[in-house]
């Protein structure tokens, strides 16, 4: 009622002399104001299911690497309204969630005092005779059991083409 008041004196009184002498905030009402211009348009809710639709296309889309602060941001640009926690819940219910990178983990210290082996053959793998040179492989790979390390030795009998 009194906002009402205001609204229809504004070209006569200032809003903040209006809201003074009927003791009410200016703030107060002009975030009435902008609620009644918001509710001329009424919003439109989107269903959890159809919000799901979408926040699965997002995901996907980014190869599964959003998690829902991202997908949050993109349906915003893609001007669906929908709160932060909203997203949060619903990825979490159905089980949606961003894949983490897996970890660098260093396998070489090169940091230490400790005697380094002499470099016997200068990249010359070319022995005179058979059983002179032996070389080694290591590979690594990250398992669920944590790394995995594989060899191999080769034994070089002669010239290697």
């Amino acid at each position: 009622m009194k906002y009402a008041l205001i609204e229809r004196h504004s070209r006569q009184w200032p809003v903040s002399v209006a809201c003074q002498a009927l003791g009410v905030s200016p703030s107060g009402y002009h975030d009435r104001k902008a609620l009644d211009v918001d509710s001329e348009r009424p919003r439109q809710r989107i269903s959890n299911d159809a919000l799901l639709v979408r926040i699965r296309a997002v995901h996907t889309e980014s190869k599964c690497e959003y998690g829902s602060p991202r997908v949050w941001k993109k349906l915003r640009a893609q001007g669906i309204r929908v709160s932060k926690d909203r997203v949060q819940r619903l990825m979490k219910l159905h089980g949606i969630k961003a894949r983490t990178k897996r970890r660098f983990e260093a396998t070489t210290d090169s940091k230490h005092n400790l005697p380094v082996a002499a470099n016997l053959l200068q990249r010359d793998f070319s022995p005179a005779k058979p059983d002179q040179i032996w070389t080694t492989d290591m590979t690594y790979l990250w398992t669920d059991e944590g790394w995995l390390y594989l060899t191999r030795h080769c034994e070089v009998d002669g010239p290697v083409a």
